[in-house]
């Protein structure tokens, strides 16, 4: 196959945020083009956010379900072959299943879905339907992110025993004007569901610490509130975590953090040496030692992992970040596509992509988290059941 992978996209329409994101990544290699969309729940706004992308009028569709039934009857040298949800929360479950109905692969936002059922129900659905599934857990993409994983995996750091991951924001630190529409829905419950801060962020964290060490989480002891008054969500949470290989953790994510932007950083500790990454400073990955001197690890600069080295874009000292680290997760899930067309097996680099699993851990992570958090009970077993929740 030697055409472009067509794209769809469900939300995303004028005036949304991460909806431009993933359009800018997605287009960033030029293996991608998106060639329809459903942009909005309002009708007008849909059809009018995909003309001012310059899309074919009749691929700018009112709804997703109208999109779905007409791009299924196309050729299939024409049609859309996987859709970008960037919906609210509460949308995600019912756009994927349809694309799976369709048979359309699928890259989501995340979480994943609405609730941890519907994550299950959808890992179901997806064993039933011949195609792929996507998530976009950005900030595995980066290419010293995935450097850190290598060199745990290749013990250089002998076994971890201690990891401290963080991710404070400051911009939900005063209640929002009401033409707010990235806090609005974030805060209200029944698009974002029962969390605002660990359903936004506290996830991402989470999943970059199973990520680098190459472990899971296995018990956590959770401590979430809301510290703007009227808020039914949370807006800063602090977590401890005990892993399957009896290291332990801690998590803290906020958006009440005066001053901080998105500076998320990891920390990991092991019985020979200790790593540091930073996303506010992605091309740096520092490795510390008892006895030796701290060593920085820059991006293009001597030797890497095959796996770091093969997601990264342009030459040392030219800053690289969250665009292309984004754009590292569709060119690789673009390259899953092809090979599924063509027949042919995904290459390792290709199949280095969040999914399924990742989504159901991470929707595991929020529920228990909010579990752990109104229980007065000290640790509790991270399980991957829906749990009986209240707000």
């Amino acid at each position: 196959m030697t055409k472009k992978i067509r794209m769809g996209m469900v939300g995303g329409g004028q005036g949304a945020f991460i909806g431009a994101v993933h359009r800018m990544a997605a287009n960033l290699d030029g293996q991608i083009e998106l060639v329809c969309g459903a942009f909005s729940s309002n009708e007008t706004r849909s059809i009018e956010s995909g003309k001012a992308l310059y899309l074919d009028p009749a691929r700018c569709y009112a709804s997703y379900q109208q999109m779905f039934e007409q791009e299924a009857q196309l050729p299939a040298e024409q049609r859309m072959q996987f859709v970008a949800i960037v919906t609210p929360n509460h949308m995600h479950f019912p756009v994927a299943k349809m694309a799976f109905e369709y048979g359309f692969h699928v890259m989501s936002d995340k979480p994943a879905t609405f609730t941890l059922a519907e994550t299950l129900e959808l890992q179901s659905l997806l064993s039933k339907h011949d195609v792929l599934y996507g998530l976009t857990h950005t900030y595995t993409g980066y290419p010293l992110v995935k450097e850190a994983r290598q060199r745990i995996a290749n013990g250089d750091l002998g076994d971890i025993t201690k990891v401290v991951v963080e991710y404070p924001q400051g911009w939900l630190a005063q209640a929002p004007g009401e033409d707010n529409k990235q806090a609005s829905w974030r805060l209200d419950p029944k698009q974002a569901g029962i969390s605002c801060c660990m359903g936004d962020i506290g996830v991402h964290a989470a999943n970059l610490a199973e990520y680098v060490c190459g472990d899971e989480i296995s018990q956590i002891c959770a401590d979430l509130g809301s510290v703007v008054e009227g808020r039914k969500l949370d807006d800063d949470g602090t977590i401890l975590l005990k892993f399957r290989s009896g290291c332990r953790g801690v998590l803290m994510a906020s958006q009440i953090s005066v001053g901080e932007e998105n500076n998320l950083r990891i920390r990991a500790y092991g019985t020979k040496a200790a790593l540091e990454w930073s996303q506010q400073e992605p091309n740096s990955l520092i490795v510390k030692y008892n006895d030796q001197p701290i060593q920085i690890v820059r991006s293009g600069v001597g030797p890497l992992s095959d796996i770091a080295n093969a997601n990264l874009r342009i030459p040392a000292g030219h800053p690289e970040g969250y665009i292309e680290a984004f754009a590292n997760i569709y060119r690789n899930f673009a390259g899953q596509v092809r090979a599924k067309a063509a027949g042919v097996q995904a290459t390792a680099v290709e199949q280095d992509v969040p999914g399924i699993k990742e989504a159901v851990r991470g929707m595991a992570f929020i529920e228990n988290a909010v579990v752990s958090s109104q229980s007065d009970t000290k640790w509790h077993t991270f399980v991957i059941e829906p749990q009986n929740i209240t707000l």
